[in-house]
């Protein structure tokens, strides 16, 4: 038998590849295989389990189990709950039935369709988790919460009982009703059975459907709404689901968070979110909680802080976007009264920062310059499904302006944008012969990938000194490898050295991705000059090679797709090393020229 899929050598590289679907990568055996063989023995129980289970299974049961008698509510929050998420409409908006996620608006009346035909999966996700409750007065919230308990009952294909829209669900539900709004809820008294009703429900359904098949951040976010709803309700169910939700945070919080405080999927978006869940079970006041998530908390929003730019949104590394979570500023001030320590306390200041376990270093000047480089693994092996081709990539903002951007990520459905969005070409690092880092195919799997080696980091007087190699590219013929070294240097000029080694023929191509508020003024004898809002940069390029500028673009958002330009630095070598540099800075056009050309002579 002959399989046929679709590859990056012979994927289509148009002058827009990102609207070609015919990147889309599929699977074969081989590719099946290597992605399979990093999965944990639980997973795959999990997947089996997940996949058998909805051939017998009857999710209308969940409805007609009776719930105990109404519990006291006990816990006392010390802090109003922030919203978690970006309000991307208004109270007005929602009123009127028009509903906002992921910057597409759906008309779908008030109440609304709780089963929008033809809306994304994930988009219909986000109107089940229900955070625009915090956009909504408590009549309207009530409401609704209750047009969702009649009109949404458990069914097979019901998009909001899934365990992952339960477990956000019952974290805003908790937080909500029976935290920023107790004394309304508490003095309605059908409104309290229904939701305790409800709550019971999908908390025992949830308790019999832990995301085992995913684990990961989806774990954690069925431990933390079972360790929520049971620090929130007194009674015996209430204990069974915060000894569970308990017991699988403390495993999930030791993994996932590093030492140095990143997010073991290496994702800064996802990061945020971690924080979020993690100080709403510190402001629940659950001793116990508290005592579980103080340490790991304080390391995650300090790590947060130095991933984010000088606009405080985060870098788009990995699966990342703006406008999803909190800003780690607005997380911290919530830490704050919530735990009553002193914002100022977790302060990340001026200078160079390391954060080796996640694979994250950079730094940050009095003047606005910001850089961060990516050196980092992609992901946990068992699930690098957030990951992109971008080892050894980096994101820059000069005087408080983004300048050199990641692409982003538009959305997690499968298409050729998604792919793109994943691929090698679609970051700042270098490409080698059309090929990416590592074999991303479907809209989340990854077979072969690249991982860093012989990293090292060297904080200096006034900068840093970076630099690695990846395997990403040993699969080729020639068994090539990427070298890259990064210098910085306080006054925002950044120098950067790759070596491409190998015993075949090799085409690489070097790629800086411009922010769209960049616009290119002039290229000449291999120096580009740019202007940008606080003022000009130059680029200059060293070693054989010829520069050119590609059409690219920048998501920032989710669904968002902004036009911009890449400089590509391509060389070719017919077998053997083959080096080259570039110098961004914001002296002149000849010092970018002289400071290139000086470091691939040293």
């Amino acid at each position: 038998m002959k399989w046929k899929y679709a590859t990056r050598a012979n994927a289509p590289r148009g002058d827009a590849p990102w609207e070609d679907p015919d990147i889309v990568v599929g699977v074969s055996p081989p590719r099946l295989v290597e992605t399979l063989r990093h999965l944990r023995s639980r997973q795959i129980a999990g997947q089996l389990r997940y996949r058998l289970r909805g051939l017998y299974e009857d999710p209308a049961r969940a409805a007609r189990v009776e719930a105990p008698a109404r519990p006291q509510c006990r816990w006392r929050p010390r802090a109003p709950f922030l919203p978690p998420a970006a309000v991307q409409q208004t109270t007005r908006d929602l009123l009127r039935g028009e509903f906002r996620f992921l910057n597409r608006t759906w008309d779908l009346g008030w109440p609304p369709r709780w089963d929008p035909a033809g809306a994304s999966h994930l988009w219909a996700y986000n109107l089940h988790y229900f955070e625009f409750l915090w956009s909504l007065p408590f009549d309207a919230a009530k409401d609704l919460a209750l047009d969702w308990m009649r009109h949404h009952t458990p069914g097979r294909g019901r998009v909001g009982w899934g365990s992952y829209p339960i477990s956000l669900r019952l974290q805003n539900w908790c937080a909500y009703f029976f935290g920023d709004h107790l004394e309304e809820t508490r003095a309605d008294d059908e409104l309290c059975d229904a939701l305790w009703q409800s709550i019971f429900s999908q908390a025992e359904w949830l308790c019999g459907h832990l995301e085992t098949h995913l684990l990961g951040n989806h774990l954690l976010e069925n431990a933390a709404a079972l360790a929520l709803c049971g620090s929130c309700f007194a009674g015996s169910s209430a204990a069974r689901w915060a000894v569970l939700g308990q017991s699988i945070l403390s495993s999930e919080i030791a993994e996932q968070v590093l030492p140095d405080g990143g997010h073991f999927e290496r994702s800064p978006m996802y990061q945020l979110r971690v924080a979020w869940v993690l100080i709403a079970l510190q402001n629940s006041g659950d001793e116990t909680l508290r005592a579980l998530v103080d340490g790991p908390l304080r390391r995650t929003l300090t790590a947060s802080l130095r991933l984010c730019h000088p606009d405080g949104d985060v870098a788009l590394l990995n699966d990342a976007a703006s406008g999803v979570y909190p800003r780690a500023a607005d997380l911290v001030e919530w830490w704050s009264r919530a735990s009553g320590a002193p914002a100022e306390s977790l302060s990340v200041g001026l200078g160079v920062f390391s954060l080796p376990e996640t694979g994250y270093f950079g730094a940050r000047s009095e003047s606005g310059h910001y850089l961060v480089c990516d050196a980092g693994m992609i992901g946990p092996d068992y699930m690098p499904g957030h990951s992109h081709g971008d080892i050894f990539s980096f994101e820059l903002s000069l005087s408080g302006h983004r300048v050199v951007c990641d692409t982003g990520v538009f959305g997690y459905e499968a298409d050729s944008l998604r792919h793109y969005c994943r691929s090698t070409r679609a970051h700042n690092t270098v490409e080698l012969s059309g090929q990416d880092q590592c074999e991303f195919w479907s809209a989340f799997r990854v077979a072969r990938r690249g991982r860093p080696r012989d990293v090292t980091f060297e904080a200096q007087a006034e900068g840093f000194r970076l630099e690695g190699w990846h395997d990403g590219y040993e699969r080729l013929p020639g068994r090539p490898r990427h070298h890259r070294e990064f210098r910085w240097m306080e006054g925002g000029t950044l120098l950067v050295r790759d070596r491409l080694s190998g015993r075949a023929a090799l085409r690489a191509a070097s790629r800086l991705h411009l922010h769209p508020s960049c616009a290119l003024e002039d290229l000449e004898a291999g120096v580009a000059r740019v202007r940008f809002p606080g003022g000009r940069f130059w680029v200059g390029f060293a070693g054989q090679g010829t520069l050119e500028v590609e059409r690219s673009i920048h998501c920032p958002e989710f669904g968002v797709k902004l036009e911009n330009r890449a400089l590509v630095f391509s060389t070719v070598c017919d077998g053997g090393d083959i080096e080259s540099a570039f110098c961004i800075t914001t002296r002149s056009g000849d010092d970018a020229r002289t400071l290139s050309q000086s470091l691939l002579l040293s």
